[in-house]
């Protein structure tokens, strides 16, 4: 009697449990805040598909050592306070063991600052930006899978310097990232013994380059270095190609090219440069890209890939592999240890990590816009 009893009441507090969620010990979250909303939404949802279809690739082929893996997604709207209130919201509430894919140098500077992430003990892998002030002086909670944009920067001026292009100007958004792009240029101009001839900026979460295209014309440049987001490099674009045509116009990566050709228009898109930090995802060269593709063809088929989807998916397969490598139960420090000891390949991509060393990649190539916005490397 007393045995049935007791089997009863357990199998009530079992599925009261069930019913909190308390007794999910076999599911591990992955938090992500993107911009979904807002001047950034684009690049936001794609950022999100790309982490979305590399979970839901996992859990199909049966999760990860027994636990199935949940994508909880925040939209922060590019707003640095609705960033972090939903980070603490991750790491309290929906009980994260790991964060990924954020957007915003300001915005990520800004948990460092609050002590978000270290208060948290949690890490943040694959972050969509590579501001310098991310990566020195030194943080161990950000994993980053891109080169940094003084990386990107410097193969720009390079191309420049060799095809005889000297007088460099640059466009940039008035933030944080921003003034991060415009010290990594500065700083790749100065080993070729040269300087930035003008510049302009626009302010964040808005499309008026007006000014900036004034600031920048007065230096009379040969090439304008863009940092910024896709829409307002958009306008930037298609403004000062129509007020200075043949000059020659280069992004950042963080631009989707064929939105930035949709968005400006062919004529003045055609031949502006784009620096990438992934390999193609266009082709099926690597196994990486036909792994994304396959994922995309069978999660999100009404999707088409970009390199914004590409990377979040390559940085979730990362930490996906880095929860697999966890020693027992997936916890945030557990996973941390995991990262900072993984060296991976995903075949035609690869990511190295240590105790001391938190950017994974320097991965760098150069990219054009052609007559239909495909890129041409």
């Amino acid at each position: 009697m007393h045995t049935e009893i007791w089997r009863r009441l357990g199998c009530l507090l079992f599925i009261a449990l069930l019913g909190s969620g308390l007794a999910r010990a076999d599911t591990v979250v992955i938090g992500q805040c993107a911009p979904l909303s807002g001047s950034l939404a684009s690049t936001g949802q794609a950022m999100a598909l790309g982490v979305r279809i590399a979970i839901d690739a996992a859990n199909a082929a049966g999760g990860v050592n027994g636990h199935t893996l949940k994508h909880v997604l925040k939209d922060d709207g590019y707003q640095t306070a609705e960033t972090l209130r939903l980070t603490q919201e991750l790491i309290r509430k929906d009980k994260a063991a790991a964060l990924i894919g954020y957007a915003g140098t300001g915005n990520i500077a800004e948990l460092l600052k609050q002590g978000v992430l270290s208060t948290g003990g949690i890490a943040l892998v694959a972050p969509y930006t590579g501001g310098e002030p991310l990566r020195s002086p030194f943080n161990p909670w950000i994993f980053h899978i891109r080169a940094s944009y003084g990386d990107e920067t410097e193969a720009m001026v390079r191309q420049f310097v060799g095809t005889g292009l000297t007088r460099i100007a640059v466009f940039h958004q008035n933030d944080p990232f921003g003034q991060a792009g415009l010290a990594g240029v500065e700083k790749a101009l100065a080993r070729h013994n040269m300087k930035i001839v003008s510049k302009g900026s626009y302010e964040k979460n808005t499309e008026d380059v007006a000014r900036a295209v004034e600031d920048i014309a007065r230096g009379v440049p040969q090439a304008v270095i863009m940092i910024g987001v896709v829409r307002p490099t958009a306008a930037f674009v298609k403004a000062y190609q129509t007020a200075h045509p043949g000059t020659q116009l280069f992004s950042i990566s963080v631009v989707n090219g064929r939105e930035l050709h949709q968005l400006a228009g062919g004529d003045a898109a055609r031949g502006v440069g784009i620096t990438q930090v992934m390999p193609s995802p266009f082709s099926g060269v690597t196994r990486i890209a036909r792994d994304y593709h396959q994922a995309l063809k069978r999660f999100a088929p009404e999707d088409t890939p970009s390199y914004t989807s590409f990377e979040e998916y390559v940085g979730a397969r990362v930490l996906i592999e880095a929860i697999r490598r966890s020693k027992g139960t997936p916890t945030p420090a557990a996973v941390m240890q995991s990262l900072e000891n993984l060296d991976l390949d995903l075949g035609g991509f690869k990511v190295r990590f240590s105790p001391g060393e938190r950017v994974g990649s320097r991965y760098v190539e150069v990219t054009l816009l052609g007559r239909d916005g495909n890129h041409v490397r």
